[in-house]
């Protein structure tokens, strides 16, 4: 299994040093769709006992990146088309109108920190980076909207596809798209029009969401 290994015997928060290990390897891609988790090999590689290991992979299945079954224990979640179009309807309400919030609340240096995250995203010919990129870019962006809980579920929902959207931007032109959306999203920021910011995050998340299924159905043929 391509992970790090870790010594957390002297670590208080064993399940949120795992947790953390495993979300970050599982949304990158490391560790593949479908892929068994063994309760036994994590917890020799993070020397540690079966308890915080069983602690970390029920926090994954909350945030649905794990599934667990009865006498076929832990797996990385899969994915299907009719979940990644009701994931991505459900980020168009909620972060079109955390970006309606922001707009008339966003600092100067966060306009100035967002474009900046446009502009490495831009330059970026590193498809490894291209999905940090792209959440920093949309976090900076909402931040300003005061509203913690929504910024929590939008986090959430991003890692229940990233894994996916990375292989998309790499395996499409979506790269170019998303930089004109960007661009475009920046500008209605810094006009200060919420509404038009709104829309226009709402229509990237749409062609994300066109784009996205487009890949898995030509994957699945493949």
């Amino acid at each position: 299994m391509p992970l790090k290994a870790v010594d957390i015997t002297r670590t208080a928060s064993s399940a949120d040093i795992i947790c953390e290990a495993l979300r970050k390897a599982i949304i990158s891609g490391e560790v593949a769709d479908g892929e068994p988790l063994r309760q036994d090999e994590l917890a020799r590689l993070f020397n540690t006992s079966r308890i915080p290991v069983r602690e970390a992979l029920t926090r994954l299945e909350q945030q649905g990146l794990v599934t667990q079954q009865r006498y076929r224990g832990a797996t990385v979640a899969s994915i299907d088309i009719a979940e990644v179009s009701e994931i991505f309807d459900f980020r168009k309400l909620v972060e079109s109108a955390v970006m309606r919030a922001a707009v008339p609340r966003m600092r100067a240096e966060t306009l100035a920190e967002a474009r900046a995250h446009c502009e490495d995203f831009f330059r970026s010919t590193d498809p490894m980076l291209w999905g940090d990129l792209n959440r920093q870019f949309h976090h900076t962006l909402y931040r300003d909207s005061g509203l913690g809980y929504h910024l929590q579920v939008i986090g959430n929902t991003h890692d229940r596809v990233d894994r996916f959207t990375r292989a998309q931007l790499t395996m499409t032109d979506g790269m170019e798209r998303a930089n004109r959306e960007h661009q475009a999203i920046v500008e209605a920021c810094e006009a200060g029009d919420a509404e038009l910011a709104a829309r226009r995050i709402a229509d990237h998340v749409e062609g994300a969401k066109a784009d996205l299924i487009a890949y898995l159905r030509g994957r699945d043929k493949a």
